[in-house]
């Protein structure tokens, strides 16, 4: 059940938002999360926001943001708010709003639920190799923090004095001792919470920038954020996560935490060297870095938006049914996050390429013939032949667009050689009289229609009591210049009379 009840006005609509860093090309495990937020929002009438968490200057990569803005679009799955598009709720930069997040980290201190640290990188170092000496893990926590360097540990007037004079600090948030910590999460359940496991979180960093862990509740809160669907490696920071929103005082959106995409062999999460190492891209688009190198992409590599959609949904969500081909529409209407697993979902690349040959044999005439015509302007090849024809002929055998020249080529580029093999079998010394005899009847043929070529041929053959194979092996090869392709009827339809006409004389004249 989805629960409505928010504060106020838009806190009872379903808002979900992704919110990747600008960190490098987005892996299609970001893009499943960014689907499932889609599905969600739309299935509830609700919105999707695309917020840039860019609080980590130092591992900004120019770009970045515009590949995220131009994967989605590409998949068909656009933001309702985001950068270019404000609602009312922006910026949606995290480092547009990096103001907001100062005051919100003093009224935790004030309401005595964070405190300001001044502990060196130097001091910290050391208490955590004399723990590991003494075969013990380091927790800055309840166990220790008031024996450490901080205001918890100051008088009012120490503390005022080394404020004034701009020594280091960090805001640490103070975890509630002996509480245990009830969480929700739709996909995973209930979980129970010792806080006294949990360490005090950073959430104000030296630089004068917020931690993820601050920035992200303030701005889901002040977005009014409903529902917060992410990846699992979210899940330890829920704790910390629901503590702040109870520090706030602030009623916390409902979690539902996806499961990894694992690796097709193998355990382990699904990695860019996975792809490189097998051959298939693990991103949507294609990215190349700064220095250079170049990452193969599923828009580039030929793969129609719709069939990676489609895979993606089904990695860790199942519809119930045996049901595997779902629209877009489809989607929205069946998606459900309480059908989601709580395990890692194994990548199968075959499966991907098997979602890509049917959305192939299912595109509308219009737009395969589109398709097939950029392909052809790509090879500098121009035809007056009918080229929906062609392409509904020949799609059956093909998965990706470029695999249309490999199954058609012969149509537009008359065979000047023959496959050895084929004609040592196929041409005897019979064949070229076969050949004569069935070119006296193609030239009387009207209409040149496939119907008509079939009958004609066939009749004849039957009359003269000549195998079946000794005539359209030859016939396929003379047209073709190898045992390949559509029925033979219909290639020569395609051709037209003069060009079959032509193409067989000229098999004869080199095959006798």
């Amino acid at each position: 059940m989805i629960n409505q009840s928010r504060d106020s006005g838009l806190r009872g609509n379903v808002r979900v938002r992704f919110a990747p860093s600008p960190t490098g090309p987005l892996h299609i495990g970001g893009v499943r999360t960014a689907l499932f937020n889609y599905l969600f929002a739309k299935k509830h009438g609700g919105s999707f926001i695309l917020r840039i968490e860019d609080t980590d200057q130092n591992r900004y990569v120019e770009g970045a943001e515009e590949y995220i803005i131009d994967s989605l679009n590409w998949c068909g799955i656009p933001f309702d708010e985001g950068p270019g598009k404000d609602k009312g709720f922006g910026p949606y930069r995290q480092s547009e709003r990096k103001h907001l997040y100062r005051e919100y980290a003093n009224q935790l201190i004030q309401l005595g639920h964070a405190y300001y640290a001044f502990d060196s990188n130097e001091r910290l170092d050391f208490h955590r190799k004399d723990h590991e000496e003494k075969g013990k893990t380091f927790i800055y926590n309840h166990h220790n923090r008031e024996k450490l360097d901080n205001s918890l540990t100051l008088s009012e007037v120490d503390l005022e004095r080394r404020l004034n004079a701009s020594e280091p600090y960090v805001i640490r948030f103070k975890t509630p001792v002996n509480k245990t910590l009830i969480l929700n999460d739709i996909i995973r359940g209930e979980m129970h919470i010792d806080t006294n496991i949990l360490d005090d979180k950073v959430l104000f960093k030296s630089d004068g920038m917020p931690t993820y862990h601050l920035a992200n509740i303030v701005d889901d809160h002040l977005m009014n954020i409903s529902h917060v669907i992410r990846g699992e490696e979210w899940l330890p920071s829920l704790a910390l996560h629901r503590l702040l929103y109870d520090a706030f005082g602030w009623e916390a959106p409902q979690f539902a935490h996806l499961p990894l995409i694992m690796k097709p062999i193998g355990k382990g999460k699904l990695s860019k060297r996975d792809g490189d190492k097998m051959g298939f891209p693990v991103f949507p688009l294609q990215w190349r870095n700064a220095d250079g190198e170049v990452y193969s992409g599923y828009k580039e590599d030929g793969y129609l938006p719709e069939a990676v959609v489609n895979m993606l949904a089904l990695l860790g969500w199942n519809p119930g049914t045996e049901k595997e081909l779902f629209s877009l529409e489809e989607l929205i209407e069946s998606f459900d996050l309480e059908r989601v697993n709580n395990s890692g979902a194994k990548f199968d690349p075959e499966k991907t390429k098997w979602f890509q040959h049917l959305y192939l044999q299912q595109l509308s005439d219009e737009r395969l013939v589109r398709e097939f015509k950029n392909l052809l302007d790509s090879k500098q090849v121009t035809s007056s032949l009918n080229l929906q024809k062609i392409a509904v002929l020949v799609k059956e055998r093909a998965t990706f667009i470029n695999d249309l020249w490999e199954q058609s080529h012969y149509f537009f580029k008359a065979p000047v050689a023959y496959d050895e093999k084929a004609a040592n079998k196929c041409w005897q010394e019979e064949t070229d009289k076969i050949m004569e005899a069935v070119l006296m009847i193609l030239k009387e043929v009207s209409p040149f229609s496939q119907e008509h070529l079939s009958d004609k041929v066939k009749s004849w053959i039957a009359e003269a009591g000549i195998g079946f194979g000794r005539v359209m092996q030859p016939l396929r090869l003379s047209l073709v210049g190898e045992m390949m392709g559509p029925d033979v009827f219909a290639i020569m339809e395609v051709l037209g009379k003069e060009e079959t006409v032509k193409r067989i004389e000229n098999a004869i004249k080199k095959l006798s």
